[in-house]
């Protein structure tokens, strides 16, 4: 079975500061230049949704707390993404875990956050669904239907995507805003056509036999999940990130020599059923390592960024690389 390599705190470090004579620096400042002595974390705030395999492990096996043992950890769940960028955007939490969309949503509406590491997700974790009994079989016939989704998610995005390979525009269809919960039990009572959503939420769907996938990641091109942080925080205190980032990877390295157990911590964690949660794992890259932004996936990131001009979901051009954390 593979396992992950950790990286020394100093080498990460090294890692996420090596990136920033390839991308454009932030504005300078004297406190960049001068910076101010290290204050103490009297609380760690980390935001997390059910699918952050890796931070549920990293609370459970105390990786978190030995990196920062003189802080209490704070924990606190978002059903999605945006919601979650709200909250660090505004300092209500530190560090955080969403897909690859909601930063982008956040940095359009000028909102502070920082993108800290990366890690692939499955290919086969996103997904648009329809009814089992739906007649729905090619995605041109999304045409008029209403689908729900999570605005500002990874969902968005897939979503996007599916109507530009079914050659359909947004007018095309209805979209119906609603986070995951609100989205299932409207998809359960027929009140919408698709469903576009990610795991456990897609797995629990066709586990009970509800749901049936038209569409899934891997028709397109690979994507990733981010770590963020709250740029007032990592100001404060900067060697934090690569704490953060070792104690994800002391965590992956765990779900991938402790697969059984990683079920029993996601189902415990976040309450699902352990038959679900045995599917996500399974379909869970293995090993899945947090690493610093690279060139080739801050493209990725501004690519999406620019379909989203195009289509107006955003209403403004952004550059991704400026909200990527350079150690300053």
């Amino acid at each position: 079975m593979a396992t992950l390599k950790l990286f020394p705190l100093s080498a990460l470090l090294g890692l996420a500061f090596s990136l920033s004579g390839c991308q454009k620096s932030e504005t300078a400042t004297t406190t960049a230049e001068h910076p101010p002595a290290q204050a103490e974390i009297k609380t760690l705030t980390v935001g997390f949704q059910k699918s952050a395999l890796n931070l549920l492990v990293a609370n459970q096996q105390g990786y978190l707390a030995q990196q920062f043992p003189q802080s209490k950890i704070a924990w606190k769940e978002f059903p999605a993404g945006p919601q979650m960028l709200e909250a660090i955007a505004i300092g209500a939490v530190d560090f955080g875990y969403v897909g690859n969309t909601p930063p982008i949503f956040a940095q359009a509406a000028n909102k502070e956050i920082r993108y800290l590491g990366f890690e692939p997700v499955s290919a086969t974790g996103n997904a648009l669904v329809v009814p089992n009994k739906s007649k729905i079989q090619q995605l041109s016939e999304l045409k008029g239907k209403r689908i729900a989704v999570q605005k500002g998610s990874s969902a968005h995005e897939l979503l996007a995507k599916v109507l530009q390979k079914a050659g359909l525009s947004w007018s095309d269809i209805q979209p119906i805003w609603l986070p995951p919960a609100d989205a299932r039990a409207a998809f359960s009572k027929g009140s919408v056509d698709a469903w576009v959503v990610w795991d456990p939420y897609l797995s629990a769907a066709e586990l009970d036999g509800s749901a049936k996938v038209l569409v899934d990641g891997q028709t397109f091109p690979a994507t990733y999940s981010f770590y963020v942080a709250s740029p007032a925080f990592l100001k404060q205190h900067p060697q934090s990130a690569a704490k953060f980032l070792h104690s994800v990877n002391q965590a992956d390295q765990w779900v991938v020599q402790h697969p059984q157990q990683a079920v029993d911590v996601l189902a415990q964690s976040t309450g699902i059923d352990p038959k679900i949660a045995a599917v996500v794992v399974q379909k869970r890259p293995k090993p899945a390592p947090v690493q610093p932004l690279n060139p080739a996936v801050i493209a990725e990131q501004q690519r999406i960024a620019d379909m989203f001009v195009q289509v107006g979901l955003i209403p403004q051009k952004i550059q991704v690389q400026h909200n990527v954390w350079t150690g300053q």
